[in-house]
């Protein structure tokens, strides 16, 4: 492994609505900011026609802060292509033995990420 790795977040699918679950009509998914800053736990609620990797709707996830995605989906089976949420915020999902790991490069500190004020310009929630 020619990348650094540290872990950053857990994504949990549900069906049940949760407080404060925002809309990606791109994804047709809700997702909640983290419970708990400590152990960064997010909820993940989909429509029926969500186009997300059936992984990613019915598996939990880990999320690992990483120095290159290039790197770390090199030879892996890539369940959601490389893409800039909000400026400074790279993202890409493989799946792994059956499990969905996401991959998050990125420089912004922890605040600016869970603020979701910087979210006004990004591509997955978009203001309607």
């Amino acid at each position: 492994m020619n990348f650094t790795c540290e872990f950053h977040h857990m994504g949990i699918p549900t069906t049940e609505t949760k407080l404060g679950e925002r809309y990606s009509s791109k994804f047709k998914m809700y997702t909640t900011d983290s419970i708990s800053e400590s152990y960064r736990i997010q909820f993940h609620r989909f429509d029926d026609d969500c186009p997300l990797h059936s992984l990613i709707k019915t598996m939990p996830h880990i999320a690992y802060k990483v120095s290159s995605i290039e790197e770390a989906i090199v030879g892996e089976e890539v369940i959601l292509e490389p893409y800039e949420p909000f400026a400074g915020f790279k993202v890409a999902m493989i799946a792994k033995s059956g499990v969905p790991i996401e991959f998050i490069e990125t420089t912004l500190s922890e605040d600016e990420i869970w603020n979701t004020s910087r979210h006004k310009n990004s591509i997955i929630y978009v203001e309607e």
